[in-house]
């Protein structure tokens, strides 16, 4: 399977035990809704490898504890520390209304109500303390924080996103 297929869960921060088990944070408001899981995707070397899953539940409530089938010594585990972890993405639950996963909107056009056409979602940049919608406007970058104040509609069938941002916002870049 292909990243692109996927979606990223989170990172195996650290060993639990010495029988094995991991720790991992998962980027999810939601971390219960993984404890069920029967196999993860770990990029390990680069690639994408299926682990099987023994048991997992959660560990102060915002760490996933994992024990993978195969992997029940210190050893096995420290190869594993650090690993990303993904899912396909059909295993993401449906969003409702105008709730979105910042991989379903690059590609959306975004307009805002008093600037008008402000141009095409790249990416969003979620490296950040607030994520960034980064919008292509010809050769110029454009961002504007993806905040719940802002966003008045999200139109997935048309592809558009209507914002109403503070007045400069936009021509700060322009």
């Amino acid at each position: 399977m292909r990243k692109e297929d996927c979606f990223y869960l989170g990172k195996i921060v650290r060993k639990f035990s010495f029988k094995g088990e991991l720790l991992a944070k998962l980027d999810t408001d939601e971390p219960e809704m993984y404890e069920e899981m029967e196999s993860v995707l770990v990029d390990f070397n680069g690639n994408l490898v299926p682990f099987f899953i023994e048991h997992a539940q959660l560990h102060k409530s915002e760490l996933l504890r994992i024990q993978f089938e195969d992997v029940h010594t210190e050893e096995d585990a420290d190869d594993l520390v650090g690993a990303e972890l993904y899912l396909p993405l059909d295993m993401l639950p449906e969003l409702e209304g105008d709730q979105f996963y910042f991989h379903e909107i690059t590609g959306f056009t975004v307009i805002d109500q008093n600037y008008g056409e402000v141009g095409i979602i790249k990416s969003i940049n979620d490296n950040t303390a607030q994520a960034l919608f980064e919008i292509m406007q010809g050769d110029k970058e454009i961002l504007i924080p993806v905040n719940d104040d802002f966003i008045k509609k999200v139109d997935k069938e048309n592809k558009q996103i209507l914002l109403e941002t503070p007045p400069g916002l936009i021509d700060i870049y322009l």
